[in-house]
């Protein structure tokens, strides 16, 4: 019975690691509130990726942000060298998810300080915040 036990066991093990990895969760990507991301504008020590697509960023973004839709090829060259840069993407609304692309592709580069602005640039708009329109 023992002989019998031993390889099944190892068997169950290897195929509980095996699903451990595959269902394992991506990164949890934290939130970040409008007037801490202010304080991180006006120190410089941030970069933006607004995810709401090329005719939202032209009609209005936070200054500074890049444009995903456009620019998500040649991220990796508009980023900060350093990895250890604040970088925080948004999207719409806090009921948005496309943040996730810009958030993950970042992360994907090696960015460790990751952030997600839930209020979107519909909360930036009605906290009254600046936004510039595409040149």
């Amino acid at each position: 019975m023992k002989k019998l036990l031993l390889p099944l066991f190892a068997c169950f093990a290897f195929v509980a690691a095996a699903f451990a990895a595959d269902s394992a969760a991506p990164a949890k990507i934290a939130d970040i509130a409008i007037p801490e991301l202010k304080a991180a504008i006006a120190a410089g020590k941030v970069a933006l990726i607004d995810v709401n697509g090329t005719a939202s960023y032209a009609s209005g973004h936070i200054p500074g942000a890049i444009d995903f839709a456009v620019s998500k090829d040649k991220l990796a060259t508009l980023l900060p060298a350093d990895k250890s840069t604040l970088v925080v993407a948004y999207c719409s609304n806090e009921r948005c998810g496309a943040y996730k692309r810009g958030a993950n592709a970042a992360l994907a580069l090696g960015y460790t300080n990751v952030k997600h602005l839930s209020a979107g640039i519909a909360g930036w708009k009605k906290a009254g915040e600046p936004t510039e329109a595409a040149k």
